[in-house]
């Protein structure tokens, strides 16, 4: 595997353009392997299990400028971590999670980077705001001072073709620019998560900040190894 990952990471920095950040998903990808993504440049690592985020937080320690994005779901119940171990908070589904990360964030003397995610489409399987959610429940998040909020993050259904794909993450461009527009003092939309390895470049061409790429670099995952 030695050189593999590096070499797909070249690839796939050469489509991307400068603006746009790679978030290395590194779900049950050890540590060596994650080893060789940070060879290759890579400085955000993506995960979205505090218990394996922390395991290997320690086992990197010797690389202190990682920046540790949570992009899995996040149980109120381990808010706490989240907000000790995470440099970003992709997550930030529902109200009652902000609410909690922000008393959290403000006895902790931290100030998170946190997205808020919408579901655009109806999903069983998905966790997020609808937009006549978020839009009415945006004069709440923006009392939320101890939370860097900054932009959008959005996972589409799996059955997508390419072009529902495309317009999904337009209109997600499209929701961030509609708050926006709004000068909140609190919510800013300077970031949009959106795109992993299967429709990342539509969504780069809809105006995507950040990427979260995990099979594309390193390749069907298999159980961690320590």
């Amino acid at each position: 595997m030695t050189g593999v990952i590096i070499q797909r990471i070249k690839e796939i920095r050469q489509q991307l353009p400068e603006s746009v950040r790679l978030i290395a998903v590194t779900k049950q990808v050890p540590p060596a392997a994650m080893r060789e993504a940070y060879a290759a440049g890579v400085r955000d690592f993506g995960e979205n299990r505090i218990q394996e985020a922390e395991l290997k937080q320690t086992q990197l320690q010797d690389l202190p400028d990682i920046t540790w994005h949570l992009i899995g779901h996040l149980q109120s119940n381990k808010a706490r971590k989240a907000v000790e171990i995470f440099d970003w908070i992709h997550s930030v589904d529902s109200l009652k999670l902000a609410l909690r990360l922000n008393d959290l964030a403000g006895e902790l003397f931290l100030q998170p980077q946190v997205c808020l995610q919408v579901k655009l489409l109806s999903d069983p399987n998905k966790y997020g705001w609808t937009v006549a959610e978020l839009l009415a429940e945006l004069p709440e998040l923006d009392k939320c001072s101890n939370l860097q909020i900054q932009g959008l993050m959005t996972i589409g259904p799996l059955e997508l073709d390419v072009s529902e794909s495309l317009a999904l993450f337009q209109h997600t461009w499209e929701l961030a620019d509609r708050i926006r527009q709004k000068n909140w003092l609190n919510i800013h939309m300077n970031h949009l998560s959106m795109g992993m390895s299967s429709d990342y470049q539509l969504a780069v061409q809809a105006g995507a900040t950040m990427v979260r790429l995990g099979r594309i670099i390193f390749g069907e995952r298999t159980p961690l190894l320590s």
